[in-house]
């Protein structure tokens, strides 16, 4: 990572992220860390099983504990903090919760979004603003991969409120000049996942528990899964991209390892890398989930220098480390 990104720009430099407990955020946070940025994050719920708690990363951060709506809360941590650079991952990321529950993922991820941004306009310290949209506000397309010129058009609820804050996005930075760029990435797995109906973390944690892994598809979804370190690098990359270049606000990036494979590839892949026999049961029950997804990251190679640093079964074997040591300690207690 150090030949990729600039340490004396985090160099003590104020920095705010909301969703620092989620997956992507405890791993940006110890990446921000390591950097010696002096981070404050923004954290709902306590998850003591979460990477930011276990590594012990949150004891090197301030923690303010709040919703992403708040927007009188939002303001007094940009102002109190003298926050130069936001990093907003708050959002309810799971496709399931969001179709039984829509209106609490609209909320958290439409509300969310300009709250934070409209907290930004206001501020006088924020320079640079990275807000996470996703692969699925491109909603279902015909033409893969995906590029940044591809349309937004989601049509179930997580896509649509990932759609809807992209939108937003670009608005603030169009409409107010904001300093805000977006980011979408593929499907993001690594150590510290704990939605255990993600395909990554519940595959692993049913192999390691001797059971058959269960594929809630038919198997043959295709989507490009991104490991959690390289997006942290990417996202720190395009920071200070924009610190240096301000004509890349109200863009989007796509970020990819663009190695895309169906969900029983994924879970076939997954088995061999933990030597198990078990095999994977397949129950014909997602709905409301793009078929198809996967997206091309040349402009952010172009633009960015950005390369990811991990394969996908590189990734997957760090993830799969991650999962025994957290198994191992669980069991311990």
């Amino acid at each position: 990572m150090e030949s990729m990104v600039n340490k004396n720009f985090w160099l003590d430099r104020p920095t705010f992220v909301t969703g620092g407990t989620g997956l992507l955020g405890s791993w940006l946070v110890k990446k921000l860390t390591e950097l010696k940025a002096d981070v404050v994050c923004l954290i709902r719920d306590w998850i003591p099983q979460c990477e930011l708690v276990t590594s012990k990363d949150i004891e090197k951060v301030k923690v303010v504990r709040g919703d992403v709506r708040d927007s009188s809360l939002i303001e007094r941590i940009l102002g109190e903090y003298e926050i130069d650079t936001v990093f907003h991952l708050a959002a309810q990321t799971i496709v399931g919760i969001a179709n039984r529950n829509p209106v609490s993922t609209l909320e958290t991820n439409i509300h969310g979004t300009w709250t934070v941004l409209e907290s930004c306009r206001r501020s006088s310290t924020v320079k640079q603003i990275i807000v996470a949209s996703s692969d699925k506000a491109y909603g279902q397309q015909d033409i893969l991969p995906y590029s940044e010129d591809t349309p937004l058009q989601g049509k179930h609820p997580y896509d649509v409120s990932k759609s809807c804050a992209d939108l937003i996005s670009q608005m603030y930075a169009h409409t107010f000049s904001i300093p805000v760029v977006i980011t979408r990435c593929g499907n993001l797995y690594g150590g510290g996942d704990l939605n255990w109906n993600r395909i990554v973390p519940g595959t692993i944690r049913s192999i390691l528990r001797g059971e058959n892994p269960f594929i809630r598809s038919d198997g043959e979804y295709v989507r490009d899964y991104f490991y959690v370190e390289d997006a942290a690098v990417a996202y720190i990359m395009l920071a200070e991209k924009l610190a240096d270049n301000s004509t890349i606000a109200g863009q989007a990036f796509n970020f990819s390892n663009e190695q895309p494979v169906t969900v029983i590839e994924l879970v076939k892949i997954i088995i061999r890398l933990m030597n198990s026999k078990l095999e994977p049961v397949i129950l014909h029950e997602s709905s409301n989930e793009i078929i198809k997804q996967y997206l091309n990251a040349k402009k952010a190679k172009e633009i960015l220098g950005w390369e990811p640093l991990f394969s996908l079964e590189e990734g997957l074997k760090l993830t799969i480390k991650w999962y025994k040591k957290f198994f191992r300690e669980k069991d311990k207690i």
